[in-house]
Formats: structure tokens, sequence, C-alpha cells
């Protein structure tokens, strides 16, 4: 095997566990620690979302473990996910836990480094590029553009039971928040397009799903808040996806570099003549 670069990066330990975020889809997102990691740990517990390739770079007799867990499909329950690391990581193996996108965002490595902390097994996170960011440049939508939006949120659109979170104060962020970028919520998007509409967002502003984000089958459906649910219906797209909403939807027809690899011609700046520059 080649020696790995950078040899001054920490390597796994064996007792520890590493939660690491694998990226969006496409192996070259992941972050240089986190191949550093799958070329050492003894044994890899892997989400639904972490691209196979990636898997390859595990070094030669490392054990894979699914751990996935999709939404309306039989799934570990994630107590049992935290205590299966746990297991490993007290029979003394280097134990790597890789999730799809973040750890840290949406990706329940919070809770599962908790558990890790109640039973004294040492960690480390290894933060990857999350989906709302890397899967939606790789549409060609900047999720900040300072000719639109000096604030973004990122919400999940829907909580543990599976139904959309009540928690949320969808008129607050409706009102608050230029571009919305959600999770997990395309199964629920009628419910969310009508709160955000009745908390005062346009009908006919756009949004956009991206369907296996930075991956060879990536899909992009652009359409409206008041459309997106029939929308959704009539593509026949399916889950995973990330959505979003606002006016960088706008910019894809300029930055859609990927569709340009294929042939698309990009046009110029949608926003050009718009008394809405910032000089700052």
């Amino acid at each position: 095997m080649t020696e790995f670069p950078f040899s001054d990066l920490p390597a796994i330990e064996p007792g520890h566990v590493w939660l690491a975020g694998a990226g969006p889809g496409d192996p070259g997102l992941l972050t240089l620690l986190a191949a550093k990691a799958l070329g050492e740990a003894d044994v890899i517990v892997h989400d639904a979302l972490v691209n196979e390739e990636c898997l390859k770079l595990a070094r030669p007799g490392a054990a894979l473990e699914y751990a996935g867990k999709r939404g309306g499909k039989p799934s570990a329950k994630q107590r049992d996910i935290s205590l299966r690391l746990v297991e490993l990581a007290k029979s003394g193996l280097k134990v790597l836990r890789l999730k799809g996108g973040d750890p840290f965002v949406f990706g329940r490595g919070g809770e599962e480094a908790l558990t890790l902390v109640e039973h004294g097994v040492p960690f480390r996170i290894v933060p990857g590029i999350t989906a709302g960011i890397g899967g939606l440049a790789y549409a060609g939508i900047p999720v900040t553009h300072r000719e639109i939006n000096h604030a973004v949120t990122f919400l999940t659109g829907h909580d543990s039971s599976g139904l959309v979170p009540d928690r949320i104060d969808w008129e607050a962020i409706a009102k608050g928040s230029p571009v919305i970028v959600m999770y997990m919520a395309m199964k629920h998007i009628g419910r969310i397009s009508a709160q955000l509409i009745a908390g005062g967002r346009s009908a006919s502003e756009p949004v956009a799903f991206v369907c296996d984000a930075a991956t060879a089958t990536q899909k992009v459906l652009e359409t409206t808040l008041g459309e997106a649910e029939r929308a959704v219906a009539a593509s026949g797209f399916e889950p995973p996806a990330i959505v979003v909403v606002g006016e960088v939807v706008r910019l894809r027809p300029s930055l859609d570099w990927l569709g340009a690899l294929s042939g698309r011609k990009l046009v110029g700046d949608p926003f050009a003549g718009d008394n809405r520059k910032d000089t700052a």
C-alpha cells in the first residue's frame, strides 16, 4: 500500500472510535483524515448514504458493518448502533464510524458520541462536507451569494417520529431566513411549503430538489414553493434529496458547472442590473 502523505496526521488507536463524515457522495470529497482512517480501521461501521467507492479505501481484512437508517425501511435502532460502537471499541479494535455528509449535521453523531462518553470510550470527530453545502454546490446552487442573502437556515423535514417537526417556528423562518436548506424534507414538502407560504413566503419563490447529490445519478428539479408538491409527484424523484428555497436557485442556469461539462451552455448573471449590489 502506498504510504499515506501528511505523515503527521493522527492515527486511529486501538479501542478508539472515529466519527467521520464521508461527504455528500463523490469520493473525491472525502477529507484527507477520513481517507487515512479508512486505510487504518479494523472495522468500519457505515451508513446507507456512504458511496461504496469510499469503502474501497478500506485496508485489506477490515470488517465492513452496515448500519444504515432509511425512512420507511427496516433499520437498526440508533441506540443499538451506538452500543455496537462501544462493544467494538471495548474489544480493542480501531473503529471508524463513517457517515454520509457530516456527522454533526443531522447525522446523529452527537448521540453516538454521547454514548461513547457514557461508556468511557475515547473518540475523535472528523468533519465532512454536508450535503446542504456540497450537494447544492454540485447542482450549481450556492447557499450564500452576497447580492441575495447574508443568512441561511438549515433544518430537517422530519423528526424522530417521521413527522414534520412541531418545534420549528415556521413563521419565524419564513420571515427571517432568505435561504432555507432542508434535509429529509421531500416526503413532507406539501405541508412544509404550506407552512412557509402561510408564514409570508411567496408561492412563486424558487425551489430546487437535488436527488443523489454529488453522484453519477444526481438529478435536479427546479420549481416554485407553490408548485413543489405537485412537481415532485410528477417527477418521480425519490429521496435522498436536499431541498433549497430561495433566490439562490435562480443562479443555477449560470453556475451549473457540472451540466456545463456535459454541454450545457451557461448564461450570464441573472441579477446583473439589479439594485442590490453589496460593495462590502
